[in-house]
């Protein structure tokens, strides 16, 4: 069967044109999420079937205003259209314009266009042009651009058998420039330009390697040494870009007054009424509030079922495994290491999901630019973005999604506080630990008859938690020494319904991120931690002897196989290592049990309640059956006071509410900052502060 051609397709466009929409149409599910070599931005390639005869390779390039970058992600737009030797270098470039902001998407469509590749101007929301009074004429628009002009609306699948044969017919395109401006700037510069390059780039491209030469990482020495002759005087530089940018626009202007009219009696008002009551002030907080409690509220309620089930599941599985396979270490990393970690692992799909496709939505139906509008002034004074309120409110939910989600953030510093920050919003993994804990130390009464002062305990963490993010996010803006300009920009689109399809594919995106990248790490700390929570040294191998041997007279198999189970725990490399830092940890209240719960939480938090609960399994008396009861009977053996007295119970409250007792958070930090570094320096910065703060707490309340 012969194989079908293969043309490169780029998918350039300014944010919110509905590039993404287009990609989504185009490849359906033949797409894969990458990175760009060395560079932390998402390359997103997939499949399209052109023809019986024809595939499309299309990458959808980060969004742009213009071809000259102003961050790491615009910059690859720059590199994949200027260098040749780049694999993603296109034989055609697709242009997505919006009907309604053609004039504004046209800059970078001149841009391209003077580069002499084969483009192609898809004017998409074109089902839209009769509501919004919008008029235009294909055929001089396509003779003044020079180029194929498609009419598309990925929302409605329009046009795209059009698109799809243009393509296919790219090679008979004009590729002469649009504008011709450069000869019209400094006509005696432009022609030392061209002597010096010998014709081996277009004299647009020359311009564009000169302009923007720290991003030219392709061209050779000599040419380097070529170019820094030209931008000796960066003042002339400046003055020539703005002469361009003034130019191109003229040439716009002139276009579109022949083949495009808008009339904007309708719809614009609409827009402007709900613009007035989202971003006011004043109501466009409590209205922000009040759709995040909503969210929030729905995605605690829907994924608890789903959670449960996961939970569930994996639990009657991992039991399962233990009474079919037979006894051995095999059948122990099974049950005991493989399942449980790939629990942890699936057991956060639905938090995933459900927050992604809620932020999905409110990104399709333009509400999201308006809350990043709203807070930006807030955030800022804090080193923070405008649309770092996301992540931070996504946080209440889990840690590994908010993190994913500032992505959205461009400035990278900014993004990077936001996630080294973003852990110390409370997470619903800390509530089991937080409910056990009050519910043992904290009494169950009201407070003026009206607030129950356990539940104000636990509303106090969550204020605390909120409180050190902020302060954490200015401390490390003052800190932080990263040699970058943030300049908010962000457009404000039309208002439109949600696309399924949009929604659809941003969630199937960040789950599969999560699960296939983020998940490896989760797996294999996990069965670290049961290597050594199941191994140990010759008193470990020796236990069921041992604990024979220590034995009161008519203990039953049941209590037996407790006391076995808790010796092995004792004596386990994890249990060692728990009495190691039992000094460590002393000065806060906590004993070598305490301490192998919090080293066994570091997997997930609510590990430690569990952890706790086979421990003391054995060590109370049979009346106490519950792990509520069991803590609030454990004794200090030395001062014969309860263990879990209000200075300890509060240390631990404190030490939970800012250490980094989580491998997936971990795990997903050092997938979005490709580095370790950030996540070393976040758990044990965030540790020190818990251990410090955790210190004083106990002896404040000693």
């Amino acid at each position: 069967m012969k194989k079908n051609k293969e043309i490169k397709i780029s998918l350039v466009g300014n944010p919110n044109t509905g590039k993404t929409s287009l990609f989504n149409v185009l490849t359906g599910l033949n797409q894969k999420v990458g990175n760009y070599p060395g560079i932390t931005v998402d390359k997103k390639q997939g499949i399209c079937k052109l023809s019986d005869k024809f595939n499309g390779i299309v990458t959808d390039l980060p969004g742009t205003y213009s071809i000259n970058p102003t961050s790491i992600d615009e910059s690859i737009v720059l590199d994949t259209l200027l260098n040749f030797q780049n694999d993603d270098y296109p034989d055609v470039v697709v242009v997505v314009a919006e009907v309604e902001n053609l004039k504004r998407n046209l800059l970078l469509f001149t841009q391209i266009k003077d580069l002499e590749i084969p483009t192609i101007l898809a004017i998409n929301m074109s089902d839209q042009m009769k509501r919004k009074g919008i008029s235009l004429d294909l055929e001089i628009l396509e003779h003044e651009l020079k180029t194929k002009v498609v009419l598309i609306s990925a929302r409605k699948i329009i046009g795209i058998d059009d698109l799809k044969e243009a393509i296919i017919n790219y090679k008979s395109f004009d590729t002469t420039p649009v504008a011709s401006i450069t000869h019209r700037m400094d006509h005696d510069f432009f022609e030392e330009v061209k002597q010096q390059f010998s014709n081996k780039y277009s004299l647009y491209k020359t311009w564009l390697l000169i302009t923007q030469h720290q991003s030219a990482n392709f061209i050779s020495d000599d040419e380097h040494k070529k170019i820094h002759h030209f931008i000796s005087d960066i003042k002339k530089i400046e003055k020539l870009q703005h002469r361009e940018t003034i130019l191109r626009y003229a040439v716009i202007n002139e276009i579109l007054k022949k083949g495009y009219q808008i009339n904007r009696k309708e719809g614009t008002d609409l827009r402007a009424f709900l613009d007035k009551i989202l971003t006011h002030k004043f109501f466009g907080y409590f209205l922000f509030a009040f759709i995040l409690l909503a969210i929030f509220q729905s995605v605690f309620n829907l994924a608890a079922y789903p959670m449960n089930f996961i939970d569930s599941s994996f639990a009657q599985i991992s039991n399962y495994l233990q009474t079919k396979l037979p006894e051995g270490p095999f059948s122990s990393l099974i049950s005991e290491g493989i399942i449980p970690g790939i629990s942890g692992i699936v057991i956060f799909i639905p938090q995933i999901a459900i927050l992604f496709f809620f932020i999905a939505v409110l990104e399709e139906t333009g509400y999201m630019s308006r809350v990043v509008f709203l807070m930006d002034k807030v955030m800022r004074r804090f080193g923070l973005s405008g649309k770092s309120i996301i992540p931070l409110i996504s946080g209440t939910a889990c840690a590994v999604p908010a993190i994913m989600a500032t992505r959205n953030i461009n400035n990278w510093k900014e993004r990077l506080i936001t996630i080294l920050v973003t852990p110390f919003v409370t997470c619903s993994a800390r509530l089991p630990v937080y409910a056990i804990i009050i519910a043992v130390i904290i009494p169950d009464t009201m407070v003026y008859k009206v607030f129950n002062l356990q539940g104000l305990v636990m509303m106090i963490l969550y204020l605390i938690g909120f409180a050190t993010a902020i302060i954490a996010a200015y401390i490390l803006h003052k800190t932080i020494r990263l040699e970058q300009h943030s300049f908010f920009v962000i457009e404000m689109p039309n208002y439109k319904l949600p696309s399924l399809k949009n929604v659809f594919f941003t969630v199937i995106e960040k789950t599969k991120a999560f699960v296939f990248d983020a998940g490896k790490i989760i797996l294999s700390i996990s069965i670290i931690l049961w290597f050594l929570a199941s191994n140990g040294p010759e008193s470990y191998k020796n236990a069921e002897k041992l604990v024979k041997a220590q034995q009161v007279e008519n203990i039953n198999d049941e209590n037996f196989e407790q006391q076995l189970a808790s010796y092995k725990l004792q004596n386990s490399y994890i249990g060692i290592l728990g009495k190691t830092i039992e000094p460590v940890l002393a000065p806060l209240g906590y004993d070598w049990k305490i301490g192998i719960a919090i080293i066994s939480s570091f997997a997930a938090r609510e590990v430690f309640v569990s952890t706790l609960a086979t421990i003391y399994s054995v060590e109370s008396d049979e009346q106490f059956t519950t792990i509520k009861e069991r803590m609030a009977a454990e004794q200090n053996p030395i001062t014969k006071q309860k263990r879990f007295n209000l200075p300890t119970g509060m240390s631990l409250l404190i030490f939970y509410a800012f250490a980094l007792q989580c491998a997936s958070t971990i795990a997903v930090v050092k997938r979005e900052t490709k580095s370790w570094k950030w996540p070393v320096i976040q758990f044990f910065g965030m540790g020190i502060i818990a251990y410090v703060l955790a210190f004083l707490t106990y002896n404040f309340f000693q």
